[in-house]
Formats: C-alpha cells, structure tokens, sequence
C-alpha cells in the first residue's frame, strides 16, 4: 500500500468527506465544522491514492501552545497505524514551526490510543455533544 500523507492550509473536501463519515455519520455529532477550520493546517493520509484518515492542527497561543483536533480514520483503514502516522506527522510539522506543546480533546474512549502515542490526561472529564472527552497533551521536547 503507497501512503502519502498531503498537507492543506485550507480545509480540503477530503477531510470534510472524511469527518462527515467518521464523526457525523458513524458518531452522530452534529456539530463538526468551526471557526477552527479556518486557520488551521489540514492533514490528509492518502492509501494508494484514497483519502484514508485526517486531522488538523493550529497555533493555539503565541508561546509554543499548538492543537491537535479530528483525527479521524475511515473504518476500511482503522487497525493499520494511519493515526499514529498522521499525530507523529502533525508532531514534526508543529516542531519545524517552533511548537513545544501540543494539547488535544480525546474522546474518552480513544485516551488509551493517544497514551501510547504519548500524550497524558489532565483534567475532568467533560463531554462535547454527550460524548465524554479528556483534555491531553505532549511535550514534542
């Protein structure tokens, strides 16, 4: 399988297609598009040519403070690292542009997806549309 991973600095139809499947249609969130869209960077991982999995990451405050949100993978991808690849590729960009931290708002049920990857809860639990969520984060030092 030839992966290449595209970076976007507008919010490509690929990743709309991609988060409306996953998170609106698999999920049921209404609410998945926002102002966030709109300055963010947009990573799309294409398998053999295929929009495969997605995520989007932004400067959060003028110190290192960067975001990581709606990483989603079609389900016909799921099971072969596509996440993992997208958050480390995410991770290098955000290091490239002078990011130390990055923090990101976990569905509760992937938090042991993200520890591995090396991110820590902090936090209470709160829920986002009635889905528990954690707030995460890594130091890329």
């Amino acid at each position: 399988m030839e992966k290449r991973i595209v970076s976007y600095g507008r919010l490509p139809e690929e990743a709309v297609r991609i988060r409306k499947e996953v998170f609106m249609q698999e999920q049921g969130f209404q609410e998945e598009f926002d102002e966030i869209d709109g300055h963010a960077f947009h990573l799309v991982l294409f398998c053999d040519g295929d929009p495969a999995a997605v995520l989007r990451f932004w400067k959060v405050c003028p110190e290192d403070g960067w975001g990581i949100g709606r990483l989603a993978v079609r389900k016909e991808y799921r099971g072969k690292g596509l996440g993992a690849e997208l958050l480390a590729a995410a991770g290098e960009e955000i290091r490239k542009a002078g990011g130390g931290t990055v923090r990101l708002h976990a569905q509760r049920q992937a938090q042991p997806f993200y520890e591995k990857q090396g991110y820590a809860a902090y936090g209470e639990t709160d829920f986002d549309e009635g889905c528990p969520h954690v707030w995460m984060k890594k130091s890329l030092f």
